[in-house]
């Protein structure tokens, strides 16, 4: 529920603070007094374009606030929170600023926001009916949203069976189609994978292969100049010539030591280590003669290994550039591989799961059809009692439910629903855009809220001028009318006639101040009195007309009976 309600500086509203309470409020004032423009700033906390010309002349900010009782469940407090702000007591606080250079912001709760957060916000706390928004009656989605929401829990729990299994159904045809769609291209990708794979298989490489033929082919191409090392060094170190090795020279600089042994421990620790270099010398020299020996010149293997590598090098060039990657591209081909060769076995699972659930989306379907179409009977029928009580007795809505056999499926069912409307006896129905006047569409909107009431899940109505183009009995019926959606939901209404005025619980007034500058309006809230005296200007354009105040007092009278 709306609790609060600032205005500053918007249009010809210098300030104003309505206090707003339960049940049915409305708002009257002078022709030009501006007291659309409580409807205006309600447009703008609910996310409408800002608009540059509502900047009171002569400031340099317009500003809306509004404190909103959240109801309990709401998906409000989740979305406020995760923009940034926060509820106070359960109560969110929205906020619109226009400056008069154009720029505008919007706050919930506190937090920046974007404007279009405000009509998510709002499309759970307000409904707004004015001459602009009848006009959503007149799509095709609003009014097949109008009968499910008359239609209530029957059609509803139909869709919570129908939307889940049409989605499914949906995502089947879409797999199907991309799959028969990309049959070309599905082809091409097996041949690539198949002749890459076939390549790799030919050469069948190991994981760190290349490293370790490189290593190999270095020692092929260089035998000779191994040996050739191999026993040079052997000769260096262990050679019977007279010149004298290592092996030699190393002997005898041990036999020196050893005449001098005994007599100086360091010199001891020396000799010692002459020896160890005298085993050592012996060892290596042993071992280049065995690696001479055992190397063998093979030509044959070196341009075995050479060819291997060139083979590896191709792999890397196509699939690599490293061999491991060449094995984890074999590895993911060879799984896409596996996938797409499986496509024919997934369409012919999928064509099988949609030929077994369209029979059994259509039967939902075809059951929808059948709630909603008795739902129409008896909305047209509630509607028409309604149509009667605001002086139209001859107007006729007709709801249709057409579904032709093979329809095509949406998420709605298979249903075109319109509303036809004939004004007077004998006259044929007619599509609303085409069989309704303002005055009329307005009525019928005023007629449908009714029949609603106790299914609406918005918890404050507003309607702006919806009695517009009408007076008499019928204005006592739309005052009677938004005083009975008043027990269901918070109403508010701007109107210009008495009758529904005096069925209101609160009343507030938009007075207007020229000085001959500059025009400035204010909000007032109305005692008893002073509601007497309203009603008599709007009845008679005299608030002191003795008159004109009986017939207010009769009106309230009357609206409280």
């Amino acid at each position: 529920m709306w609790q609060h309600l600032t205005l500053s500086s918007l249009g010809v509203i210098d300030s104003a603070e309505l206090e707003l309470g339960p049940g049915f409020t409305v708002i009257t004032g002078e022709t030009g007094a501006g007291k659309t423009m409580v409807v205006t700033a309600l447009g703008l906390l609910r996310g409408d374009r800002a608009d540059l010309g509502l900047v009171r002349t002569g400031t340099d900010r317009a500003r809306v606030e509004a404190e909103i009782a959240v109801p309990e469940g709401s998906s409000v407090e989740e979305t406020v929170v995760d923009a940034g702000g926060q509820l106070d007591d359960g109560v969110v606080v929205l906020a619109r600023s226009l400056s008069a250079q154009g720029r505008s912001r919007a706050f919930a709760g506190g937090a920046t926001v974007p404007a279009g957060l405000l009509a998510e916000v709002t499309d759970e706390l307000v409904a707004v009916h004015g001459q602009s928004d009848q006009h959503r009656l007149l799509r095709a989605a609003a009014q097949r949203e109008a009968l499910d929401r008359f239609a209530g829990e029957p059609v509803k729990d139909a869709l919570a069976e129908y939307v889940p299994a049409y989605t499914r159904l949906r995502a089947i045809e879409r797999r199907l189609d991309e799959l028969r769609t990309h049959a070309q291209e599905r082809a091409r990708e097996l041949d690539l994978l198949r002749h890459g794979l076939d390549e790799i298989a030919a050469v069948e490489p190991v994981t760190d292969e290349d490293e370790d033929l490189k290593v190999e082919a270095g020692r092929l191409g260089h035998v000779e100049a191994l040996v050739r090392a191999a026993l040079g060094a052997h000769e260096a170190l262990a050679s019977d010539d007279d010149a004298g090795s290592a092996r030699d020279l190393v002997a005898a600089a041990s036999a020196a030591l050893d005449e001098a042994a005994g007599h100086d421990p360091d010199l001891d620790a020396l000799a010692a280590r002459v020896r160890e270099v005298s085993i050592v010398v012996d060892d290596v020299a042993g071992e280049l003669s065995a690696y001479a020996d055992g190397v063998e010149v093979d030509p044959a293997r070196l341009a075995v290994v050479q060819e291997r590598i060139a083979a590896l090098t191709t792999l890397q060039r196509k699939y690599g550039p490293t061999l491991a990657d060449v094995l984890t591209w074999q590895e993911k081909a060879a799984a896409r591989l596996t996938e797409l060769d499986s496509d024919d076995d997934t369409v012919a699972g999928l064509e099988a799961e949609r030929d077994r659930l369209e029979p059994e989306v259509r039967r939902m379907a075809a059951r929808l059809s059948e709630l909603r179409a008795e739902a129409g009977e008896r909305l047209s029928g509630l509607v028409d009692t309604e149509l009667a009580q605001l002086s139209m007795p001859s107007a006729h809505l007709v709801v249709r439910v057409d579904s032709a056999d093979g329809a095509a499926l949406t998420a709605h069912g298979t249903d075109d629903v319109e509303l036809l409307f004939s004004a007077n006896a004998g006259s044929p129905e007619r599509p609303l855009a085409k069989g309704a006047s303002g005055g009329e569409l307005s009525r019928l909107m005023l007629a449908l809220e009714v029949v609603l009431a106790d299914r609406t899940t918005v918890p404050t109505l507003v309607f702006d001028e919806v009695d517009a183009g009408i007076g008499g009995k019928a204005a006592v019926e739309v005052g009677r009318r938004l005083s009975r959606l008043a027990e269901h939901a918070q109403v508010l209404a701007v109107t210009h006639l008495p009758q529904v005025a005096a069925f209101a619980d609160h009343h507030f007034r938009v007075t207007k101040d020229d000085d001959g500058i500059v025009t400035s309006s204010s909000v007032v809230r109305l005692d008893e009195s002073d509601r007497v005296d309203e009603l008599a200007r709007m009845l008679a354009g005299q608030e002191d007309s003795a008159t004109a105040q009986a017939h207010a007092r009769e009106l309230l009278e009357l609206a409280r009976g």
